[in-house]
C-alpha cells in the first residue's frame, strides 16, 4: 500500500472517530474501510502508527486480549484534522523531497531570456559545431568512397591473374582497407573529442 493511501486511511480513521461520540472497536474501522482486501491486523497497524505519531490523537483502551481494542476521538483529533491531518504531512514530506532532489540536480533551468542571451554571446560555438559536422560528413564520404572503390576493384572489374598475383593483390587491398579504417577511426575519435569539449 502506498504512503499516500496510508495517509488517507489514517485521516479517514480519525474522521470516523470524530463523527462518533462513543468508544468503538478497531473491528469497526476494519469493516468500514478495509474489508475484504486487507486484514484486521493491518487496521491495528495503522492505528498503532497514529498512536506512535501522536498518542493524544486517539483515546485507546486495551482489552479482549488486544493492546488496541476500543478507540475514541480526543480534543486533539479535530485540531489535527483541521490542520490537514496525515495527508498534509504526506504532501509536506513530498515537497521536501522534491526540493531536495531539485537541489541535487544542481543546474537550475535557464529562463527564455537567459537562453537567448547565451545564444547571442556564443556565435563561435555555432561555427565550431558547423565545422565539426562538416568534418564528420567528410570522413563519412571518404569512408564510403573507399568502400565503393574496394568493392569495385574486387568484384566488378575482375582481372584474370595468376593465383599468387591474386593473393598478393587481395592482401594489398586488405592492408589498404585496414589502414583506411584505422585512419577514419582516428578521425572519428578526434571529432568525438572536439564534440565532447564543445558540450562541456
Amino acid at each position: 500500500m502506498s504512503e499516500f493511501f496510508k495517509a488517507e486511511l489514517k485521516d479517514r480513521f480519525l474522521e470516523y472517530a470524530l463523527e462518533r461520540n462513543d468508544y468503538f472497536q478497531v473491528q469497526t474501522l476494519y469493516d468500514e474501510f478495509l474489508r475484504p482486501n486487507y486484514s484486521l491486523e493491518y487496521a491495528q497497524k495503522l492505528v498503532q502508527e497514529i498512536q506512535t505519531y501522536d498518542p493524544n490523537l486517539l483515546d485507546i483502551m486495551s482489552g479482549n486480549g488486544m493492546d488496541i481494542f476500543m478507540l475514541a476521538s480526543t480534543p486533539n483529533t479535530e485540531d489535527f484534522l483541521d490542520e490537514g491531518g496525515f495527508m498534509n504531512l504526506y504532501v509536506k514530506e513530498e515537497e521536501k523531497w522534491d526540493t531536495f532532489l531539485g537541489q541535487l540536480s544542481g543546474t537550475p533551468k535557464l529562463t527564455k531570456e537567459e537562453r537567448e542571451l547565451l545564444k547571442k554571446n556564443t556565435p563561435d560555438l555555432k561555427r565550431e559545431k558547423v565545422m565539426l559536422v562538416g568534418l564528420i560528413v567528410a570522413v563519412t564520404i571518404s569512408f564510403l568512397f573507399t568502400l565503393v572503390s574496394i568493392f569495385k576493384e574486387t568484384f566488378l572489374e575482375p582481372e584474370y591473374v595468376p593465383a599468387d598475383e591474386f593473393e598478393r593483390k587481395m592482401n594489398q587491398l586488405q592492408e589498404q582497407y585496414i589502414l583506411e579504417n584505422e585512419k577514419m577511426q582516428r578521425e572519428l575519435e578526434n571529432a568525438q573529442r572536439v564534440l565532447d569539449s564543445l558540450q562541456e
